[in-house]
């Protein structure tokens, strides 16, 4: 099928994406009643206006209360001001901007090629996504923190290196797991990178302890090591290897830390090689892989960090692979093993986006940007030009090499799939980690379901 080559035939094209995905949304995916976002408002809420305890709160009906770093909750103490409709409009807008953040750091410049039709089309691509969807229709922190992460990410790629470090600190300070990215620093030798995230991680978790030191004493002697306030560990949503062995049901925690400590190894070496590469966007992708599979809890919305490892598949010359993957992690296929995740099929279908996962952090490729950058059209370059200051000297010469480098930026930066945005239908009034029975048909139902 060719391509609509006139603008009634793109615009009758994307309509009918348009229609498509509206179709989707309204049928497959489920709201999640911005589940997340109540606990957040509720929490800060109660504490501020009714002396409660901020980690002693819970959602109304369910056992799920506040369970990130006191920081997080000083971050969030805006929300005291506004109602909860409010508080979700402005959650929104704020999920918006990241989002066209990460878009932009993720592609460069090159979405421009594409004008109103590409990225009409791409928009349709993004409102697919099952991760994003969650993040939205959750009210869900991860992309603010993925866009955090990824101006650090740009930082380093263009040689700004001692500018880098407070998106990392910052990030990892609201949420532990995004401080993998403090050891990819340290892998890379970053040594003062390292130094200004891990400072600002300090500095920010020591501010929340001034301001809140009940909540704080509370957080990092009691909450952080009560596993049973986020969820179950074999819930189909949790998408890393506690996930996998929980569902096999295996209770050993040797086993689990073995399989991390395999894992941090794979990422070290894989990580360290693209660094030296110069390729930062594949060291950064890994990273955010590896910190979902070793993490004890991935939600499916926490999938959002895979998002750079798609748009590393592109600039690489996989963009077949890239769609086919990003197509599963569309499909919300893991909840046909909702209520029963036993049997090879079980085992191979619940577990999909960890072995996806996984995949992409053993044959991600790594190194591109290096074989690929002098050849680069600055101006459509991704956050993966050559790791060194000297790099805006190359990229001035490779912006003036004629008609072969504007070739090899389109392979190297342009992507037509990418980050998603979440649009859902019906309301969910239960947490990621839910605990009730499952519905039927938890994927078409408008009973209570959750990520």
């Amino acid at each position: 099928m060719k391509a609509p080559t006139t603008d009634r035939g793109r615009l009758l094209l994307v309509l009918a994406a348009v229609a498509a995905v509206t179709a989707f949304t309204a049928t497959v995916p489920l709201l999640r009643d911005w589940f997340d976002l109540r606990v957040y408002h509720g929490a800060v809420d109660t504490w501020v206006h009714h002396g409660g305890r901020l980690y002693d709160y819970r959602v109304p009906g369910t056992t799920y209360g506040f369970t990130y770093p006191p920081f997080a909750a000083v971050a969030m103490l805006p929300m005291a001001l506004f109602d909860l409709r409010t508080a979700i409009a402005v959650g929104v807008l704020l999920n918006l901007a990241a989002l066209a953040v990460v878009v932009r750091l993720l592609t460069g410049r090159a979405w421009r090629r594409h004008g109103w039709y590409g990225c009409a089309l791409g928009a349709c691509a993004l409102a697919l996504f099952e991760p994003l969807r969650d993040t939205f229709s959750f009210g869900q922190v991860n992309l603010l923190l993925l866009a955090l992460v990824l101006v650090d990410a740009w930082l380093l790629a263009t040689g700004r290196e001692r500018r880098a470090g407070v998106g990392i600190g910052l990030a990892a300070a609201v949420k532990l797991t995004p401080a993998l990215f403090i050891g990819l620093l340290l892998v890379a030798r970053r040594w003062r990178a390292a130094a200004v995230a891990t400072v600002v991680a300090l500095a920010a978790t020591g501010f929340a302890a001034v301001v809140a030191p009940d909540a704080s004493r509370f957080y990092w002697t009691d909450a952080l090591w009560d596993t049973t306030r986020v969820g179950r560990l074999d819930y189909v949503s949790n998408q890393s290897l506690q996930g996998i062995l929980a569902r096999l049901g295996e209770p050993d925690r040797a086993v689990w830390a073995v399989a991390v400590a395999l894992t941090l190894g794979v990422w070290a070496v894989r990580g360290r090689r693209a660094v030296v590469a110069g390729d930062w966007a594949a060291a950064f992708a890994l990273t955010g892989l590896t910190a979902c599979l070793v993490s004890p809890i991935t939600w499916v919305h926490h999938l959002v960090w895979l998002l750079p490892s798609f748009a590393v598949l592109v600039r690489s010359g996989h963009p077949r692979i890239a769609g086919a993957l990003y197509a599963v992690l569309c499909t919300s296929v893991v909840w046909l093993w909702f209520d029963d995740a036993s049997g090879i099929d079980g085992f191979l279908g619940s577990n999909i986006y960890t072995w996806i996962t996984l995949g992409l952090l053993l044959w991600l490729p790594v190194g591109q940007s290096r074989a690929a950058g002098p050849s680069r059209d600055r101006s459509a370059r991704a956050i993966d030009p050559a790791p060194s200051p000297a790099a805006p000297r190359m990229a001035q010469v490779s912006s003036q090499s004629g008609p072969s480098s504007s070739g090899a930026a389109a392979a190297a930066t342009g992507t037509a799939s990418g980050p998603g945005r979440g649009l859902a239908r019906s309301a969910s009034r239960e947490p990621t980690g839910s605990t009730r029975p499952a519905a039927p048909n938890p994927q078409s139902s408008s009973r209570r379901a959750s990520s």
